[in-house]
């Protein structure tokens, strides 16, 4: 690994997202010379978020993909270098952490920041991608609010989408919410499909699965189909949540990093620290229960401080 291609760096910031873009902020401005690579999906998730209305600062609500440039653009003025690229393997053995970059170029640094965030897993249907932003989210926290007054669907079997068709509840006429298996077979607590069954406006659909998302421009209704009858049928809805889970982007971290089974990095709480001393995670790849843009951004500011402190008392900045 020691050769011509190996870079050495104070603090190494993977992803860019909120978290990824907070903690560069704050690493910038406390002299750490951060340098931050993009990934996969630059600006995170929020790239593929239409109108964001609850991030503190936007009076009048923001686009997605506006808010993460301007999260760059601060990052940058402050003295990141942000560059393109994705860390495609990782060696935590020794006190020096190294990370490979488009299976080429190692850099060596002296703390690192993981914030490589979470993609939602989607159902695969050609409609849904075509239609995301335009009615169709992974996210009803963050978009519910849009369809307020509309009747929408959700699909998911979990606690998550429980939680969400809950919350939708509160918003929509009416939430038609649809399980691939029958009421046996949901994932969701018992107290959680207790409070679906009781909410008057939230009708289950069991054993059915989705096969299209109508609409040609955006979202205008959901094709679904029973397994047990064959029987098809188009609901009229304004919005089409998807609620089956997110996937931690942390694979090329397993060796290393401990990890809860689902993959989310796991810190010390209260802190960004992970069980590798210097290796700090923000953001998304270890948060399954609040995953917004808000929380993200304040746990990137964490590990930033978290990483000033670790560099300081090791007398590198």
């Amino acid at each position: 690994m020691e050769n011509a291609a190996t870079e050495k760096v104070h603090c190494l910031i993977i992803g860019s997202g909120p978290a990824g873009y907070t903690a560069a902020i704050y690493a910038a401005r406390a002299n750490m010379h951060p340098v931050l690579y993009q990934g996969i999906q630059p600006g995170g998730q929020l790239t593929i978020t239409t109108e964001v209305e609850n991030y503190p600062g936007y009076a009048d609500g923001v686009q997605g993909p506006e808010m993460m440039v301007h999260f760059e653009k601060q990052a940058m003025r402050m003295g990141t270098d942000v560059r393109y690229g994705i860390a495609t393997a990782v060696d935590f053995t020794g006190p020096v952490h190294k990370v490979q970059i488009d299976e080429e170029k190692w850099i060596e640094a002296d703390a690192v920041i993981i914030s490589t965030g979470a993609s939602a897993k989607w159902l695969g249907l050609e409609s849904e991608q075509r239609l995301n932003g335009y009615g169709v989210s992974a996210c009803a926290v963050c978009d519910g609010f849009f369809f307020r007054g509309k009747e929408v669907a959700i699909v998911g079997a979990g606690d998550t989408a429980c939680e969400e068709a809950l919350y939708l509840s509160k918003l929509a006429t009416n939430v038609h919410m649809i399980v691939r298996k029958d009421e046996h077979g949901m994932r969701a607590s018992k107290v959680m499909q207790d409070r679906v069954k009781a909410t008057p406006n939230i009708k289950v659909y069991w054993n059915s699965e989705t096969l299209e998302v109508v609409g040609e421009t955006k979202t205008e209704g959901v094709r679904i189909k029973n397994n047990k009858t064959g029987e098809e049928q188009t609901i009229p809805v304004s919005a089409f949540f998807v609620a089956i889970g997110h996937e931690p982007n942390s694979g090329i971290f397993k060796p290393w990093i401990d990890m809860d089974e689902a993959g989310y990095i796991k810190t010390i709480p209260g802190t960004s620290k992970t069980n590798i001393e210097g290796v700090f995670a923000a953001g998304d790849v270890q948060d399954k229960i609040y995953r917004q843009a808000v929380t993200a951004a304040g746990s990137g500011c964490m590990a930033a401080l978290d990483a000033e402190r670790y560099l300081s008392a090791k007398g590198v900045v």
